[in-house]
């Protein structure tokens, strides 16, 4: 059994040290992701029009995105401060603490290509998309739409899986980065 421990100023004040730190980054960068991609999504699908809809995702996900990157870089650069042999290692990514670090470079990395190039392409042809509906008199799923709504629905998609795919990505990284953590820790040495 665990000793019992009483709470004072001081031990409450050194629960703010950069580990316990770490661990909340962590917590808030993933279940933000996992909220995100497979509920807050989904909900407002069905519940909202698509128009409101769509809005909605062009409002929220630069949020998300800029969240992603802030909180991935910082825990990326903790990561190598408290793992020196990342730096020493880097190229050899078998090295458990230099995988860690591939992995939050991965979330980086598809979160930026979101936030800087992705998302805004997908923006752009929803919104082009939804003037072409209102200048042809047709939603995008009707059939006899013109050639061009059918181009711009095929790049939509492609934009949107894209996307997809690269927060699929960050978030079984993040995954794996939370089993390492919970089995392994953060302190580093």
């Amino acid at each position: 059994m665990a000793r019992a421990e009483i709470l004072t100023v001081v031990s409450l004040v050194k629960l703010v040290n950069l580990d316990a730190l770490y661990l909340l980054g962590y917590a808030w960068l993933f279940g933000m992701s996992v909220w995100i991609s497979f509920f807050g999504g989904v909900i407002a699908f069905k519940a909202l029009p698509r128009h409101q809809f769509g809005a909605l995702q062009h409002k929220t996900f630069p949020v998300y995105f800029v969240i992603s990157i802030l909180l991935s870089s910082s825990l990326l650069g903790t990561w190598i401060v408290k793992h020196p042999d990342v730096v020493t290692f880097i190229g050899r990514p078998y090295i458990a603490d230099v995988a860690q670090a591939y992995a939050l470079g991965a979330v980086l990395l598809s979160q930026g290509l979101n936030y800087f190039v992705i998302g805004p392409l997908t923006s752009k042809t929803m919104f082009q998309r939804q003037k072409l509906e209102k200048e042809e008199g047709k939603l995008y799923t009707d059939s006899g739409i013109s050639p061009e709504m059918k181009a711009l629905n095929h790049r939509f998609g492609a934009l949107h899986g894209i996307s997809s795919l690269a927060n699929l990505g960050a978030i079984i990284a993040l995954g794996f980065h939370g089993l390492w953590i919970g089995s392994a820790g953060v302190k580093g040495y």
